[in-house]
């Protein structure tokens, strides 16, 4: 597919501009209560996506469609294919989902489009749809960089106890570093909901950061990391975390608000 770059899809999420907030969204936000009872994520939208096959190059992914579409739809398939892509990228998150209901009944095997389906579905917030459709393109393809939506699905099902495993799994994977990031924080906002704060901090800390480049994803880390020391009575360590992030971004999330509240 053309359009395919490797990047994350970023539209139709608020504060959008450079570093506002970092282009990350949270885990637990947009959602139910329930699912957001731990509160251990930065306050944006949703969980980071990522673009829907981007560990492969265009022609790769029209021929797996192509491959699995029914015999003489090839091309009907790839057409909702690349619309339901298009419409994420634009944020018309429920208007993707139908182009890609259109791609799975065309071309039901392709994992690549299973893939789309299934973020189409967590962005529009149909969680225990986009679990099974990520779960197929799990099990399609045998790759776990959308292991952190599938995490995140449980959890805004209210089921963090079945977060934890697809969490773990992703950060002893062979996949993309921004991907481990998220499984990192999914996991341990999962372990906070559980009340094993200890543990959180512990897979949070798993995953190196690097202060001096302060990507986006370690901006997310030390939210996180800053979010549980907070709630486990460790005010002093947390302000140390939030102003570690204000010394980068300035704006990002609502760390001014939390550091103001803990002094």
């Amino acid at each position: 597919m053309g359009k395919h770059r490797g990047s994350d899809i970023q539209s139709g999420r608020p504060g959008r501009g450079p570093r506002r907030t970092a282009g990350l969204a949270p885990t637990g936000a947009g959602r139910s209560k329930g699912a957001r009872r731990a509160g251990v994520s930065p306050p944006t939208d949703r969980s980071p996506v990522r673009r829907p096959s981007g560990h492969r190059g265009p022609r790769s992914v029209q021929e797996e469609i192509r491959q699995s579409a029914r015999p003489g739809h090839a091309d009907g398939a790839l057409r909702a294919f690349e619309q339901a892509v298009s419409l994420l990228e634009r944020g018309r998150d429920a208007a993707a989902v139908t182009a890609a209901l259109q791609a799975k009944e065309l071309a039901g095997r392709s994992g690549a489009v299973r893939e789309v389906l299934g973020i189409a579905l967590y962005r529009a917030g149909r969680f225990r749809d986009a679990l099974r459709e990520l779960q197929a393109y799990r099990r399609i393809t045998g790759r776990l960089d959308q292991n952190h939506l599938i995490a995140d699905s449980h959890r805004a099902l209210g089921q963090p106890e079945k977060a934890i495993d697809p969490a773990r799994e992703a950060l002893r994977a062979r996949i993309p570093q921004e991907a481990k990031a998220e499984a990192a924080v999914v996991g341990a906002s999962a372990l906070a909901d559980l009340g094993r704060s200890a543990e959180a901090l512990s897979m949070l800390k798993s995953l190196p950061t690097d202060p001096a480049r302060a990507s986006e994803s370690d901006l997310r880390i030390w939210y996180a990391t800053a979010d549980i020391l907070a709630r486990t009575g460790r005010k002093k360590e947390a302000v140390e975390e939030f102003r570690l992030i204000m010394r980068h971004d300035p704006a990002a999330f609502d760390v001014a608000e939390r550091i103001a509240q803990l002094d």
